[in-house]
C-alpha cells in the first residue's frame, strides 16, 4: 500500500514539474506584440446619407431617433472597420436606403447604416 502512494506521489511530482512553466516561459524578457494594422476598408455612400451620433441616453448604438451630426454625400468615400450591432425585439433596428437591417457602421463623426454604404 506505502509502495502504491510513494509511486503516485512521484507520478504526481513528476507531472507537476512538467506542466509548471520555467522563469523564462513564464516572462519572457521582450513581449513581442504585432503593430496594429490601420483600417483600410473603405465604403461608398449610395446616396446623401445623415451620420448619426448617439448621445448618453441613446446607448452606444444609434437609432433613426438619434440626432444627426452630419451628412455623407453621395458617392463619399469613407473608412470603416467597425460595426455596432443594433438589436430590437420587434423588428429591424432601421429601415433606410431601402433595405432594412441592424447593423451601423462606425465612420468619422458616428454612425452610418450599413445598407446606405457599398464597400469598395
Amino acid at each position: 500500500m506505502t509502495r502504491i502512494m510513494t509511486t503516485a506521489a512521484v507520478a504526481a511530482a513528476t507531472l507537476a514539474a512538467l506542466i509548471a512553466p520555467t522563469a523564462a516561459e513564464a516572462a519572457p524578457a521582450t513581449p513581442h506584440t504585432a503593430p496594429a494594422k490601420a483600417c483600410a476598408t473603405k465604403w461608398k455612400a449610395k446616396q446623401r446619407v445623415a451620420v448619426r451620433r448617439p448621445g448618453p441616453s441613446d446607448g452606444p448604438v444609434a437609432t433613426m431617433y438619434t440626432p444627426v451630426h452630419h451628412y455623407l454625400k453621395k458617392g463619399q468615400v469613407v473608412r470603416s472597420c467597425v460595426v455596432a450591432v443594433g438589436r430590437t425585439t420587434n423588428g429591424p433596428a432601421y429601415r433606410a436606403c431601402g433595405g432594412e437591417g441592424h447593423l451601423w457602421r462606425i465612420v468619422p463623426g458616428g454612425q452610418v447604416p450599413q445598407t446606405c454604404l457599398r464597400k469598395l
